[in-house]
């Protein structure tokens, strides 16, 4: 019997049939703008079909030129924009697999000029200068034709049905919520009335594209806005789709983009979401029906997904970033291997946060990304006796890939251990996901035979019998001892603190707000070893945090939040005179900030630290002193390369490479790191 009955049971549509229960969820990653898009997104696709999975959905493809995301994302209205996507198809279909193309229309989430809308109203995350115009009725109608066509076009191209996106706060979306439909005409007023948006979009695409085409409805489950849906109403306009045969599927939607509480990062719990796709699929059951619903988000392993199946809760997984992870998720999981998963993090770093900033995306722990073409995994013309020394993210990847290409590799490690920083990182709240790479290392080390020693510090003496020696020795913090005040006791290290070397009192000044002093802030916020009492790691306990209705019965699925109160007052300092924490992430940045200010953390920027005596830390803020009555300093600012054994490698005429932090010693870059690692494995 197979491990994971559930997952891997093929799916009966009636006219077609999907071979598992795994749908590759929508995601966007700018191949489709990039030169040689068509021809990387087949390599990207295929490796995904390749890899096992069921049912692939693209990124969105606006159906007209209203409807593009920005001016240079894709569109699909002709047989021109058609055919290059044979291609993608074709590559699918040579692996097994299925393919559909989501058609999204992104209304006032626009980036451009020509964005379109039910209403006059301004999307609070558009640039200033992105003006969607409201669609008067013929222009309602023509969108609605324009979706239809474009699934035909869809079908020309040979894909196996489309998905129309409905959630997240697009056009479909906004027709039906009143946060943004004020109309007064047949398209606004009753729920009864702003949902023929969608099901008139639905009827005509079924009508022209017939009953044996897929066709997926991504319906907005829990806006997570307060003029958002009732639940009531979600399983009414499911109710109708289903009834009348409008869709084969339907996936969920879960938060419009501009909600302010994270539906799919490392913070929120694995599978939080499915109890909201179960009461949908519940109603239907009890209506008779039978379409196959889709839980999504943060569902990263085999076993989370078999048991949302195994209970009921859904009838297919979506997964868009596990798949961006590792290819060969689902074969790995049919073959009984799960403990080879490159498992989603949930960290954005290389994904959401590329695309965000119109950049490739790729993958924080999987490099190999839509970079299919570029990094190939070749076997090495020549053995070599390669040393590595430094088991963090840098060096596990490079030691490993190495190893996998043929070369004789021994990884040097001092500590007891293998991970480097992200043993760290992983201590954080909120990241506990990172173990889930540091025990992929692992598997990968050990399988490819990779001679690892640890409780080992390498010396020079140690390595001169290798051809070449690559150094991820990482950084160490600038020492606070040698600042101007960095004698006093009260002034730590954010090692001191994340490692539990000092007790840290209840009134704390963090200096440096970058990517440390945000962990090390969460790490003071957050004082639990308890899973039960993590709110990452605790839905119930996350709903309260982020103000989520459990019981869904709030419009829009929210309600006050109520987070844990802290455990110590904190103060997060900078020198900069700019938004504090305003070169965190694109995608979640934002979440790091609101996440603390619900800890009552002040954030101060243009500081100016004075001093630090028995009495506090003295800093001058907007040209005034002010003495803070602290108990510790943690300084987060400023690391220092590790590469004392560079010099003396290189006079003995041994080949030195500096990988990771060794190489360069800034805010710690896990997504560099990792490949670069990979990189010069690459390149042996």
């Amino acid at each position: 019997m197979a491990q994971y009955p559930h997952l891997l049971k093929p799916l009966d549509l009636g006219f077609t049939t999907v071979r598992n229960r795994v749908l590759m969820g929508s995601m966007h990653t700018s191949l489709e703008e990039t030169k040689g898009g068509y021809s990387k997104m087949a390599k990207f696709f295929g490796e995904r079909a390749k890899g096992g999975v069921g049912l692939i959905v693209t990124g969105g493809v606006a159906p007209d030129i209203h409807g593009k995301v920005h001016a240079f994302a894709g569109k699909m209205n002709s047989l021109k924009e058609a055919k290059p996507y044979r291609e993608v198809t074709d590559a699918v279909h040579q692996e097994g697999g299925k393919i559909a193309m989501q058609i999204l229309h992104s209304g006032r989430y626009s980036y451009s000029p020509y964005g379109v809308q039910p209403s006059s109203t301004k999307s609070p995350i558009s640039p200033w200068w992105a003006k969607a115009w409201p669609l008067p009725n013929f222009g309602v109608e023509k969108t609605i034709s324009n979706f239809a066509h474009c699934a035909v076009m869809a079908r020309e191209a040979g894909f196996d049905g489309v998905e129309v996106m409905g959630s997240e706060g697009y056009l479909i979306n906004e027709f039906i919520a009143t946060h943004t439909n004020k109309r007064n005409d047949k398209w606004g007023g009753e729920y009864s009335q702003r949902i023929q948006f969608p099901l008139e979009v639905l009827r005509r695409t079924r009508e022209a594209v017939g009953k044996d085409f897929i066709i997926i409805y991504r319906l907005s489950m829990l806006d997570l806005i307060k003029k958002g849906s009732t639940m009531e109403e979600v399983n009414l306009l499911a109710e109708l789709i289903a009834k009348e045969g409008l869709a084969d599927i339907i996936n969920s939607g879960i938060g419009w983009h501009e909600a302010r509480i994270p539906t799919i990062q490392t913070k929120v719990p694995r599978a939080a979401f499915t109890p909201v796709t179960k009461m949908v699929r519940d109603h239907l059951r009890g209506k008779g029906l039978n379409i196959p619903l889709v839980a999504v988000n943060r569902i990263n392993t085999p076993e989370v997904a078999e048991k949302v199946l195994a209970d009921g809760e859904a009838d297919m997984i979506s997964m868009a970033r596990p798949l961006l992870a590792d290819a060969e998720f689902v074969s790995k999981a049919a073959a009984g291997k799960p403990e080879e998963i490159n498992v989603c993090i949930g960290c954005n770093q290389a994904c959401l946060d590329h695309t965000f900033s119109m950049k490739r995306a790729s993958c924080l722990v999987n490099p190999y990304a839509c970079y299919e073409e570029e990094l190939v995994l070749k076997p090495a013309e020549k053995a070599k006796k390669i040393a590595v020394v430094g088991s963090g993210p840098a060096g596990c990847s490079a030691a490993y890939t190495a190893a996998q290409r043929g070369h004789h590799v021994t990884l040097f490690e001092k500590s007891d251990k293998i991970g480097g920083q992200f043993n760290i990182a992983a201590r954080v709240p909120g990241k506990e996901e990172f173990y889930e790479t540091i025990r992929y290392f692992d598997v990968m080390l050990k399988k490819h035979k990779v001679d690892v020693r640890l409780n080992c510090e390498a010396a020079a003496a140690d390595l001169g019998g290798f051809d070449e020696v690559l150094l991820a020795t990482g950084v160490t913090p600038r020492e606070v001892a040698t600042m101007k005040w960095g004698s006093h006791p009260k002034v730590v290290s954010y090692l001191d603190v994340l490692l539990n070397r000092v007790k840290v009192g209840k009134k704390v000044a963090v200096i440096g707000a970058g990517g440390i002093g945000f962990d090390v802030s969460e790490f003071l916020t957050h004082e639990t070893e308890d899973p039960e009492k993590k709110a990452s790691l605790n839905r119930s306990l996350f709903f309260q945090e982020w103000g989520i209705d459990e019981t869904m019965a709030a419009r829009g699925g929210v309600v006050e939040p109520k987070p844990a109160p802290s455990p110590r007052t904190v103060y997060l300092l900078q020198r900069k005179d700019t938004k504090v924490g305003k070169g965190l992430g694109t995608t979640t940045g934002w979440i790091h900030r609101l996440g603390l200010k619900k800890k009552e953390v002040q954030m101060w920027p243009g500081c100016t630290y004075k001093g630090v005596s028995d009495a506090g830390l003295l800093v001058t803020k907007k040209g005034k002193d002010v003495l803070l009555d602290v108990d510790h300093v943690v300084v987060c600012a400023g690391q220092e390369p590790l590469r004392a054994l560079q010099a003396p490698l290189a006079a003995a005429g041994v080949k030195v490479t500096l990988i990771g932090g060794a190489d360069v010693a800034a805010e710690l870059d896990a997504k560099r790191a990792i490949r670069q690692g990979t990189e010069v494995a690459l390149a042996l």
